[in-house]
């Protein structure tokens, strides 16, 4: 079909693209005439396809169409004039030309929301559904016969670029080229508009938007989203004229801390709070907002109304002077008709507009990708040099947000003074519990206090849940670009390798960690998982589905990978920063928020992770951590009805209560690394030395607190005494001392009522005559120190045999050459099923082994080798769902289904 395209923007150029990809010929493009040297983008596209442009000023003179355009226009030959969006009066001797007439984008759902800020009016009288029309032009004012309309729901939160964004401009380009393809067809409708709800509203400009304080806070509301971001809702400040941006509608349960701030006319006055200005409404309710604008253009973050003047303007390093530079030459791309970018220049005054503060975003990410900015932040620095020095600030993490404040407890230790958060972490804050309750955390080194920190309650629980949900449902996380979440995440996990020896020191104190393992593991690891996991933020994707066909109409199935939403992570105490990372790295890359529970006498990691969460730029309320008791915090996450999904790795008893809790609460979904007994199977053809070497890495390693520790050793006959005399040698060399001396090999148990527990459970072995071979005594020195134990002549019966220790000691047993199937039996006879190994040269018996081995994992002549990319969970009591490797993110998406007849 031959099509005029009458309009402008850049949602007509997109309809000019897909009409032209549809098969159609663009006749004719007409649109508005340059602006400041600059043409229209629907201009820029036609001419540079050769399709005629016309730029007339205006199509009629005192009510009557200039014959001259008007003769212009029809030489084109057009059969349909599509107006996507147009600014211009069309006469009807235009309209009505074409051999199928006109056809024109509205965004309401008319008769509904007649005139040209239908979208602002939609918002302001807070409807609940928006959409848009396609109508067939007539003489009225968009009164004519719909062709088709479509529909969405509004959020409560929705401003008109939100709106517009998300639904109205791509599924209105889509819904105007379905239209022309229904006119081509000869199956466009011609539904007569009903009078039935039929409103008109008058266009918003300045001096109609100003603010009623007398209304509900919800009206304000939607006062001010509605007229966001033009015209702006405005209302008089300290005698000037101040314009409003970015409402929310507040939680009243929350309460507002802040400078009050009188506004003339309002019910009460306002709170400048840390996170933006709170207005009440006459009804007692609240709202916020996030940004103002001064009557000089300027605009700011609405908390730092009260700041006095700009900061002091940072000196730039020659590769800040280079990108300075780039921008330059970006501004004059932009800004075609000013002659030189000054440091002076206004981006607005020069004439800029929202279009080109999009393409400026996109520009910097390009030369800069670690400069994440926002359309407000070009709004908030309008002159080059404030803009500059504003993404300097960003690109050296000194970007004027709001300063994370953490009182630190400082300690000279290993060479170095470490800075440890102590308090709660809820919504980007480090906060006292309620009621200033605190526990001292012990360093297992020496049995004494490190610090006194934070004890969440309730309460506590409550607000970081809360916080978490805001995050969420604000979309500033979930729905962020995925790539830009990922490299989030990335910055993180350099924060964090930046920080590796201090993070390491920490682990030491808290844990009784050996600091060059807990360099490696405890920290080194947990860096690779955020760093494995940025990576897969932008892909996570569904599938398309073949299904049954429902005749006449054809059908298309997909499906989508979506976050779950607040996801609650419980973490154990043997490696404090890697369970966290574990767990908390997939969540985050999902796209969820995070409430963690630290488990109680190691929480001080967690803490300085929260702290590089926020100075990495995490959104607030994304990350929360609660260190705290399981019987309080962990039962209440557990039964929290806005919490959707709990990782816990733990005991198996602890496990089994939280699963209960979180089936009656609210059918949470839930995974569980829990109890191990982990057996590996040495045979006598293994390489005896590296048997030896990696069996006592089974057990020793971190001290033996190890979820997938080999709990039972069964070695066959012909080999065990020389296994066992070997192994008692390499254990005497075992130097048992401070973690945080770099020849140590063993160093404390991670606390007080675990070294006794290891004790008893030494003593029972002996009780029932297994032989003890080595060890099972506390080191004769203060703190949690235990020997590295061994016992042999261990029967399957024996408690040693069955429970777990979570501690260094070898259970050894012997099994007969040539019973294999036996000596499988005897290692899957346990109700757990985490981990397990083989040590041989034989193949065949190898993989025959781990075919049979009921484990989630098998090692086959190497034990505890773990990596990020590979999958970790256990079978049976040792619970389900998977840590790391790309079915970690599943734990926390959900799919949605999603079927089209066509």
């Amino acid at each position: 079909m031959k099509i005029a395209v009458i309009g402008q923007s850049l949602f007509g150029q997109e309809v000019y693209k897909e009409l032209r990809k549809d098969g159609h010929t663009i006749v004719g493009v007409f649109t508005i005439p340059d602006k400041d040297g600059k043409a229209d983008p629907l201009a820029t596209v036609a001419e540079k396809d050769g399709v005629p442009v016309f730029k007339f000023p205006r199509w009629r003179v005192k009510g009557q169409a200039i014959p001259e355009v008007v003769d212009r226009y029809k030489a084109t030959g057009a059969e349909l004039n599509v107006l996507p969006f147009c600014s211009q009066f069309i006469p009807m001797e235009v309209i009505d030309h074409p051999k199928h007439g006109s056809i024109i984008y509205h965004p309401s759902l008319l008769p509904r929301h007649r005139g040209a800020s239908a979208i602002n009016w939609t918002l302001i009288h807070g409807d609940k559904k928006g959409g848009f029309t396609v109508f067939w032009a007539d003489d009225g004012l968009d009164t004519g016969p719909i062709l088709l309309q479509r529909e969405c729901d509004v959020e409560p939160n929705d401003t008109v670029n939100t709106i517009y964004k998300r639904f109205l401009f791509p599924e209105g380009v889509k819904g105007m080229v379905e239209a022309v393809r229904l006119i081509t067809e000869g199956k466009a409708p011609r539904i007569t508009q009903p009078q039935e709800g039929a409103t008109y509203e008058c266009i918003q400009k300045k001096d109609n938007s100003k603010i009623d304080w007398n209304q509900s806070a919800e009206a304000i509301h939607n006062w001010i989203r509605g007229n966001d971001k033009v015209p702006g809702a405005w209302a008089e400040l300290d005698g000037q004229k101040v314009t409003f941006f970015g409402s929310t509608l507040v939680d009243n349960g929350t309460a507002a801390n802040g400078q009050p701030l009188d506004i003339p006319g309002a019910s009460q006055p306002g709170i400048v709070t840390k996170t933006g200005l709170v207005l009440f409404g006459n009804d007692g309710k609240t709202l916020l907002v996030k940004n103002l604008q001064f009557e000089d253009g300027k605009m700011i973050p609405a908390a730092q109304y009260f700041c006095s003047g700009g900061s002091t303007a940072v000196e730039l390093t020659e590769e800040e002077k280079s990108f300075a530079e780039q921008m330059r030459a970006v501004w004059k791309s932009i800004l075609t008709n000013v002659s030189q970018i000054e440091d002076s220049t206004d981006f607005f005054k020069s004439g800029a507009a929202s279009m080109d503060v999009v393409r400026l975003v996109e520009e910097v990410k390009l030369r800069a990708s670690a400069c994440q900015l926002q359309n407000e932040d070009v709004y908030m620095n309008t002159t080059f040099q404030d803009f500059i020095q504003m993404c300097v600030r960003k690109l050296r993490g000194e970007d004027g947000e709001e300063e994370l404040v953490v009182d630190y407890v400082e300690k000279n230790i290993n060479n170095m003074t470490v800075k440890i958060p102590h308090q709660l972490f809820i919504n980007g804050e480090f906060v006292d519990a309620e009621g200033g309750k605190t526990y001292k955390t012990i360093n297992p080194t020496d049995g004494m206090a490190i610090c006194e920190v934070s004890l969440a309650q309730i309460s506590d629980v409550d607000k970081a849940v809360a916080a978490a949900k805001e995050a969420f449902e604000s979309g500033e996380w979930g729905r962020m670009n995925p790539r830009d979440r990922g490299r989030l995440i990335y910055k993180l996990a350099d924060l964090m390798e930046e920080h590796q020896d201090e993070l390491a020191t920490i682990e030491a104190m808290d844990s009784g960690a050996v600091y060059t393992l807990a360099l490696k593991t405890h920290v080194g690891m947990s860096i690779q998982t955020f760093r494995y996991f940025a990576g897969w933020c932008d892909k996570i994707q569904g599938s398309t589905i073949p299904i049954n066909q429902a005749r006449p109409n054809r059908n298309l199935t997909f499906t989508k990978k979506e976050p779950i939403g607040v996801c609650a992570i419980v973490i154990p105490w043997n490696y404090p920063l890697m369970m966290l990372a574990w767990k908390t790295a997939a969540c985050l890359a999902a796209g969820n928020t995070v409430v963690l529970k630290p488990a109680q006498v190691t929480p001080l990691t967690a803490l300085k992770f929260a702290e590089l969460a926020a100075r990495a730029g995490l959104p607030k309320g994304v990350v929360n951590i609660l260190p705290g008791s399981g019987a309080l915090v962990g039962q209440r996450l557990s039964d929290h009805p806005d919490v959707r999904k709990l990782g816990f790795t733990g005991s198996t008893e602890i496990g089994k209560h939280i699963m209960k809790s979180c089936a009656v609460s609210n059918v949470k979904k839930v995974s569980l690394e829990l109890g191990g007994k982990s057996p590996l199977i040495i045979f006598d053809d293994c390489d005896m030395d590296k048997a030896v070497r990696l069996g006592m890495s089974s057990v020793f390693f971190n001290k033996g607190e190890n979820c997938i520790a080999a709990g039972r050793l069964f070695v066959e006959e012909t080999i065990h005494d020389q296994f066992l005399k070997k192994v008692v040698e390499e254990v005497k060399k075992m130097k048992i001392g401070d973690p945080l001396d770099r020849s140590t090999d063993h160093g404390p148990q991670n606390h007080k009522a675990h070294l006794d527990k290891l004790l008893e459970f030494c003593q029972m072995g002996i009780k029932e005559g297994a032989t003890l071979v080595y060890g099972g005594k506390q080191v004769q020195r203060p703190g949690f120190f235990f020997e590295p134990t061994v016992f042999t002549d261990v029967q399957d019966h024996m408690y040693i045999a069955k429970e777990e220790s979570f501690g260094p000691i070898m259970i050894l047993s012997k099994f007969k050459t040539g019973e294999v199937d036996d000596v499988l039996r005897r290692a899957n006879a346990t109700e757990y099923g985490l981990a397990s190994g083989v040590f041989t040269r034989d193949i065949s018996k190898a993989l025959y082994v781990s075919e049979r081995l009921n484990a989630g994992t098998v090692f086959i002549n190497t034990y505890n080798k773990t990596d990020v990319a590979a999958p970790f969970g256990g079978f049976k009591q040792s619970g389900f769902g998977k840590d790391l490797g790309q079915e970690a993110l599943n734990e926390y998406l959900k799919t949605k289904a999603v079927t089209i007849e066509y």
